[in-house]
């Protein structure tokens, strides 16, 4: 295993090796727009459905237990959470997970498909994936055309008071949150060269925003 690789993943267990055993508790308050964003996936039987950094797996238990027909992979570069993932699942049947990182996963040999995704999401992972491009690139490489890439994650928060934005930001830095500038203008580069077509809406005056990316259908 490559070393930046191993890096990665020692970064993540030790981040979270305690955490996850409170995770769900305590994010529950302030990772807004999650379900709002499970609510509008637009998912059918027989669908291929990946979570890129799923820790504990609880948006993916959600989307199994409501889509029994259809089949949900997780990802996570932390072992330790998909412990977690992986015991709350207990009993699932169309729902699996696997050791990888976001920027380097593939379909095939990750989650041994045969055929892209049908769709795949990120739910405030993007804002602690340093290689966060490479990780949109692969996941869209991923996708099949006609599929959708959705993220939730934090905005810019400029509806809000300037105090609580400082107060905000600050304080999720302490758990490694980034809050990447570039994102929102990558996506609609993205969108400008034919890739895809975004759709963004921001959740709680700017807190936190939901995009969906429909990868476009090949030129004939």
């Amino acid at each position: 295993m490559a070393e930046t690789a191993r890096s990665a993943f020692d970064a993540m267990d030790s981040m979270y090796r305690y955490q996850r055993y409170f995770y769900d508790a305590t994010r529950k308050y302030y990772l807004l727009g999650r379900d709002r964003l499970i609510e509008q996936m637009a998912i059918t039987p027989g669908d291929d459905i990946a979570e890129i950094g799923c820790g504990t797996g609880r948006n993916l238990i959600l989307l199994a237990q409501k889509y029994p027909h259809a089949r949900f992979y997780g990802l996570d570069a932390s072992a330790e959470m998909l412990r977690t993932a992986r015991e709350n699942s207990t009993g699932l049947t169309n729902i699996s997970f696997e050791h990888a990182l976001a920027d380097e996963f593939d379909h095939r040999s990750t989650f041994g498909l045969d055929k892209p995704l049908d769709a795949v999401f990120f739910s405030y992972s993007i804002s602690m994936i340093p290689p966060w491009r490479e990780s949109i690139h692969r996941a869209l490489d991923n996708l099949k055309p006609g599929g959708t890439m959705y993220i939730v994650d934090f905005y810019d928060q400029k509806d809000l008071p300037a105090w609580f934005r400082t107060l905000l930001q600050t304080w999720l830095r302490k758990f490694h949150v980034q809050f990447w500038s570039e994102l929102i203008p990558f996506l609609f580069d993205l969108d400008r060269r034919s890739v895809g077509v975004l759709e963004i809406n921001a959740v709680a005056r700017r807190y936190a925003f939901i995009a969906s990316f429909k990868k476009n259908l090949p030129i004939k």
